[in-house]
């Protein structure tokens, strides 16, 4: 039989598993460009980190936000998030593939996508606390004949560990933070068990219509007795409320699918990229064709100032 200490340093080991099985989104997808999330496995350690458009946060070890936390800012983009200094770039109606490094198959619950408006100013620099948050997606209980069921969370795994979802195509130009989330419950049977991943991206939306919905802030999106958070998997469930908000009007149901990664995108900071957002091409591809054309300009200036020389 092991000692203690033995047992102790094994039951350490399996936690330390644990956590870092968890997971974060390490990037996001709009029409086959791909814009870096932040690296808790680097950036935090780095002088000078790259702008980039997903949120910071101090979650390097894959942790959780939990219920007990629901009323602090930590629970809008996870703990001692700030905000992005760059963002992406998006149309109305554009679906958004939301890349995680990896999700534990124990860990099952919903999936859940906000947007929130920054104003006129940016997401770079809006109060987190100031933001409010409408729902446009969600996926929870989607079979519990079988405990401890098949939930959002299943989707995303056999999605490859990502996550599709369309920004509502009638939905008010403008800047947005997009919150996404899973909600593990695996041990949501006791008080304070749920385990809240919020990971946010700032974009910028072109397009669109006129819809803009209310929202909720994010200190207020959950309490820790309502129904979705306080609950026992392990049992046979024949439905689920999934917490949060109802869906907004705009929202649009889509089946998961995967996109695929054509080009590289650097976030974009300020609101310069307006002309690349409204003829529906990235500010990168932009600067190529700006680049190339230089470059064509630049060779051909040559070769006529060389011919004129030459006679």
């Amino acid at each position: 039989m092991p000692s203690i200490t033995t047992r102790a340093f094994l039951s350490a080991i399996a936690g330390a598993a644990s956590v870092a099985a968890h997971g974060h989104v390490k990037n996001i997808v709009v029409n086959g460009l791909s814009y870096q999330g932040f690296d808790i496995n680097t950036f935090p350690y780095m002088q000078n980190p790259p702008v980039v458009a997903g949120w910071t946060a101090s979650n390097t070890d894959n942790g959780f936000v939990g219920p007990e936390s629901f009323a602090a800012a930590d629970i809008i983009c996870h703990r001692d998030s700030a905000n992005a200094k760059g963002h992406a770039i998006v149309k109305a109606g554009d679906k958004v593939l939301i890349q995680w490094d990896t999700w534990p198959e124990s860990h099952k619950g919903p999936v859940i996508d906000y947007l929130a408006n920054c104003g006129a100013a940016g997401c770079e620099t809006v109060d987190r606390t100031s933001l409010n948050f409408f729902k446009i997606d969600e996926v929870g209980l989607i079979d519990g004949s079988a405990a401890p069921g098949k939930w959002g969370s299943d989707q995303l795994i056999a999605n490859n560990n990502a996550w599709l979802v369309e920004i509502p195509p009638t939905l008010a130009a403008g800047f947005y933070v997009l919150r996404h989330e899973v909600i593990a419950l695996h041990s949501a049977g006791q008080t304070n068990g749920a385990q809240n991943y919020p990971q946010c991206f700032n974009l910028q939306v072109a397009g669109g219509g006129s819809l803009a919905p209310a929202g909720v802030k994010g200190q207020a999106l959950y309490k820790a007795a309502d129904p979705g958070i306080l609950v026992n998997i392990y049992q046979t469930l024949t439905s689920y409320a999934i917490p949060g908000p109802a869906l907004i009007s705009g929202a649009v149901k889509i089946a998961q699918a995967s996109s695929a990664i054509t080009a590289s995108a650097t976030a974009i900071t300020g609101s310069a990229s307006a002309v690349a957002v409204a003829t529906g091409t990235s500010a990168v591809a932009v600067a190529t064709s700006t680049k190339a054309a230089a470059t064509s300009t630049l060779a051909t200036s040559t070769k006529a100032a060389a011919t004129s020389a030459a006679a």
